[in-house]
């Protein structure tokens, strides 16, 4: 994944973003591409949106869900330029939010 994970760093660079968001970001694809096996960009959305609920059904904390989020919306969105509909919906789920005890605050 260099040349890709080069390209995201140089779009995360050219976008203004912090290093730490970098790294952040950086680190959901990864997490991504660990999950299954594959490199990011051969993946499709339904392939995501799997991951995503995956991560949600885990137990994954609301915060580190909407960094993992965004870091796979500025991927896919930004570095290769796929306009899903998965990345035009809220991060999080509300009923999920509200439901959980950290939501709730």
């Amino acid at each position: 994944m260099t040349v890709l994970r080069d390209r995201m760093i140089g779009d995360m660079k050219l976008a203004g973003l912090s290093v730490r968001t970098q790294q952040a970001y950086t680190q959901a694809v990864k997490r991504l591409a660990t999950f299954y096996h594959r490199r990011p960009d051969q993946l499709s959305e339904e392939d995501v949106r799997a991951f995503l609920v995956h991560e949600i059904d885990g137990g994954i904390a609301r915060g580190t869900f909407k960094r993992v989020h965004f870091g796979l919306k500025f991927f896919f969105v930004t570095t290769l330029g796929r306009d899903w509909a998965l990345f035009s919906k809220k991060p999080y789920p509300a009923a999920q939010a509200a439901a959980s005890p950290r939501g709730a605050q």
